[in-house]
């Protein structure tokens, strides 16, 4: 498999339900929930790209575009950006949509950055097989 269908093949998609367990006193998604499912793609998307424990070393930027209100569904999109030796990104696209209307707009964007590392926590190439871009 070459570099570029690896990437596609990682792609990640969530969908999730905004409960009000999950929201703040104005009755939209909390920042830090939002950057925790964000996260967590990014995580499930670059361990599909390399198969090797990754670990999170930085969230680059977290733009919040919109209030993401209770009662609403998101889809959360990971797409790996970069492949770097050890270290790999992921642009984590956040799409709000209402449960019972047609349409959604893009709420939150932000990317993260990973390290494979093997089983003594030491980094690791992330792609033994294939060049790096």
């Amino acid at each position: 498999m070459t570099l570029e269908e690896r990437i596609q093949a990682a792609e990640t998609r969530v969908f999730k339900a905004v409960f009000p367990s999950t929201t703040n006193h104005y009755e939209t998604l909390f920042g830090g929930a939002a950057m925790q499912l964000m996260d967590e793609v990014a995580f499930i998307a670059a361990t599909r790209l390399c198969r090797k424990p990754v670990v999170t070393v930085s969230s680059d930027r977290i733009d919040f575009k919109m209030p993401i209100p209770a009662g609403t569904l998101i889809e959360l999109i990971g797409r790996v950006a970069r492949v770097g030796t050890t270290s790999l990104q992921v642009a984590v696209d956040v799409y709000v949509e209402e449960m019972y209307k047609d349409g959604r707009e893009l709420a939150i964007t932000g990317t993260f950055t990973f390290v494979a590392i093997d089983n003594n926590k030491q980094p690791v190439r992330v792609l033994n097989d294939i060049p790096v871009i």
